[in-house]
């Protein structure tokens, strides 16, 4: 940038980073989405149209940002999450990232897919103004079991959501009530009461319903080379606490390179017990090799 007597202005920029080894989670989330969801007339409680238009997304920025490891999405939410071996930005080099940089990256990529895929899931009804927009947070994890315990939230969350919604569209679709009726019928209502709500008074057994809108869905990379040589020393290799070792530019590129070519996988699964997990234990220690 060439000198002027206006760089001064430069000063008054303040830089928010995101320290060394730990695990970033990107979260966004719609905005006005229960108005937007009303103007396209999106299907209640669960509209499959909207969460695999969701989901597309996802995956489209998975593609484009090779450092993400994996996605986990519910309702107009999705946390994206970098491994702490990660050197997008320059992370590497600084030993931090500009928490700006990364959030911006991932929310304009994510709404950039959104939109230009809705005509996908929506063929008869364009979108018009005011157009879909999504906000988001860098939040940063030390260790693999905080970042498990972060995912088991959003799933537990998704669980909370989906029984009530479901039991309160069914009270006023089928209950013949309206919604402030069944806002009051359901206050103070365990799970087990919605449970029985839902059987006893629509023959609807929760545990039958369909499991993307029950558990989201969890996006992640697969390899298709499980008897491949480890990638020791690699950008993304780490020890079994997570633990990044250094690189070479030459190995991170051939990791990188193997990550773009990784097959993505989307999933509406148990993610809080050890079986996910430990069948994918790179998404982790961020080894592409089973």
């Amino acid at each position: 940038m060439a000198n002027s007597k206006f760089e001064y202005v430069k000063s008054f920029e303040r830089q928010s980073v995101l320290l060394p080894n730990t695990y970033i989670v990107v979260r966004i989330d719609g905005r006005g989405f229960h108005k937007l969801s009303t103007k396209y007339g999106f299907t209640k409680p669960n509209d499959l149209h909207a969460l695999e238009l969701m989901n597309a997304a996802a995956t489209a920025t998975l593609r484009e940002i090779p450092d993400i490891s994996c996605a986990y999405g519910i309702s107009d939410e999705f946390s994206f999450i970098f491994h702490r071996s990660s050197k997008l930005f320059e992370r590497r080099e600084r030993g931090y990232v500009q928490s700006s940089k990364i959030l911006t990256t991932v929310v304009s990529t994510f709404t950039s897919y959104y939109v230009h895929l809705w005509s996908t899931f929506f063929p008869e009804k364009p979108l018009s103004s005011p157009m879909p927009s999504f906000d988001g947070r860098v939040v940063e994890y030390p260790s693999p079991q905080n970042l498990r315990d972060y995912m088991s939230w959003r799933q537990v969350d998704c669980h909370i959501n989906n029984l009530y919604n479901t039991t309160f569209w069914a009270l006023v679709q089928q209950g013949g009530i309206d919604a402030t009726q069944a806002e009051e019928r359901l206050k103070g209502t365990l799970a087990s009461d919605k449970h029985e709500i839902l059987f006893s008074e629509f023959k609807i057994n929760y545990n039958n319903e369909t499991d993307i809108f029950k558990k989201g869905s969890i996006i992640y990379r697969d390899y298709d080379d499980p008897g491949s040589e480890p990638l020791r020393g690699t950008a993304t290799n780490a020890g079994p606490n997570g633990d990044v070792f250094e690189v070479s530019k030459s190995q991170a590129e051939k990791e990188r390179k193997r990550r773009l070519k990784a097959s993505i996988i989307i999933q509406h699964i148990d993610i809080i017990k050890d079986d996910f997990w430990e069948g994918n234990p790179w998404l982790l220690c961020a080894k592409s090799d089973r």
